[in-house]
């Protein structure tokens, strides 16, 4: 795809110390930033003007929370956003009808209006946690997608060929591989990057598994007269397995909401390699301060001791300076088979009750043949004792049963 720079200014503005500070911040832990010269030139605008660029970073609520993953590229919005620039958070309410068909090698299934709405109740009080919120604009894609009308919709395709849709990697697999695609799932692209034209962006974000549909966004504005958009895309964080990219789907995902015990165990459940990821993706510390730390480990520091810190960093970040040393404490005490203080209490019925049973009815496992493989596996416990006997029945009484290293409930059976 054609990412040439666009008609600007002929004579290039001086870069202040102020401004390569700013695109120093602003290539931190970026996978690219296309195009990093017409980039500065912005910044030396914005600085020359004092008009702040329009920054813009659109999110489809496909599901009701956000995780650490999602933070990766947020982080970067407040950190522009602490320069002084506009952030644009824009919810797709339209887009997440059609389904973004970034790195699907089957059609996914859109989602209602109903459940589109139930998701988008919870998107920016959360992504508020990491951003400003006063200093936050707040838009969803349906003000300007739903006026466009068919006559609308088909102008705007009329500003795209077929081949250089085709051009996108997951497309291009599915059509050699006679993979069904549907005529909808063309239009996300068009649609996210004439989301870049109605906004006037000067720079969008996301994450590398985006850069497709944001360079459209840059086609897109050319094609209505517009200055085109900068883009920068962040790295994909892995989940807590290390492979797949964090997802709650996949179910290897750290929620922004979830309790700081939880977050805290969750973190220190990572690899000692993957840490290093996670520090670049997620800590706030300073590169040097991260280097220091390698160093430390390499002779001999364990690494175990610069994974609390992280986890610390995060749980403060998220809940509260309290939080993380409770949550740290709630971990030590676990590590020596101790007991956390928050677990649920929990009232059942029908003793004698199968532990397969107790345990799904209980919330610890997601099914009976889920908790019978637990208990195969020597991950199940009833106040302290390994439960090996599949055909199990519990009697009544109260007792507190954990399942692997980070689910407990005081469980009362009658």
């Amino acid at each position: 795809m054609n990412v040439s720079p666009t008609n600007q200014a002929a004579s290039l503005l001086p870069l202040s110390d102020a401004v390569q500070e700013a695109l120093a911040v602003t290539k931190r832990g970026v996978d690219e930033l296309l195009i990093e010269a017409e980039f500065a030139q912005k910044l030396a605008r914005a600085e020359q003007s004092g008009k702040p660029l329009r920054i813009k970073l659109g999110l489809d609520p496909t599901a009701p929370d956000l995780h650490l993953g999602h933070t990766v590229v947020l982080n970067k919005m407040r950190q522009l956003q602490d320069l002084g620039h506009q952030v644009i958070f824009l919810i797709g309410d339209f887009t997440s009808m059609i389904g973004d068909p970034s790195g699907r090698n089957i059609t996914r299934p859109p989602l209602t209006r109903e459940q589109i709405e139930e998701n988008a109740k919870t998107y920016f009080s959360q992504a508020s946690l990491v951003l400003d919120p006063a200093k936050t604009e707040i838009r969803y894609n349906s003000e300007w997608c739903d006026p466009l009308g068919a006559r609308g919709m088909i102008e705007l395709s009329a500003k795209y060929t077929v081949a250089r849709i085709l051009e996108r990697e997951d497309f291009t697999k599915r059509f050699q591989s006679n993979t069904p695609i549907s005529l909808h799932e063309f239009l996300y692209p068009l649609m996210q990057g004439y989301d870049s034209v109605a906004l006037k962006s000067d720079l969008e974000l996301g994450g590398t598994d985006q850069k497709f549909n944001l360079l459209v966004g840059r086609e897109l504005q050319k094609s209505y007269g517009q200055e085109q958009q900068c883009i920068l895309t962040m790295p994909l964080l892995e989940g807590l397995d290390g492979v797949e990219k964090m997802s709650k789907s996949k179910g290897n995902y750290i929620g922004i909401t979830e309790p700081g015990n939880t977050m805290f165990a969750k973190l220190m459940s990572i690899s000692d390699v993957m840490m290093w990821r996670y520090y670049e993706l997620l800590s706030f510390r300073s590169l040097a301060e991260i280097a220091q730390f390698r160093k430390e480990v390499e002779e001999g520091r364990n690494p175990r001791d610069i994974k609390v810190l992280l986890g610390q960093e995060i749980v403060e970040r998220f809940h509260s300076r309290q939080a993380a040393e409770d949550a740290l404490a709630d971990f030590v005490n676990r590590s020596k088979g101790g007991i956390p203080d928050d677990i649920p209490d929990v009232a059942l019925s029908g003793a004698p009750l199968g532990i397969g049973q107790l345990l799904k009815q209980a919330n610890l496992c997601a099914s009976t043949s889920e908790a019978l493989r637990m208990v195969e596996q020597g991950g199940v416990r009833i106040d302290g004792t390994v439960i090996s006997d599949k055909a199990l029945k519990v009697e009544a009484g109260t007792f507190v049963v954990q399942v692997g290293k980070r689910k407990f409930a005081r469980v009362t059976l009658a």
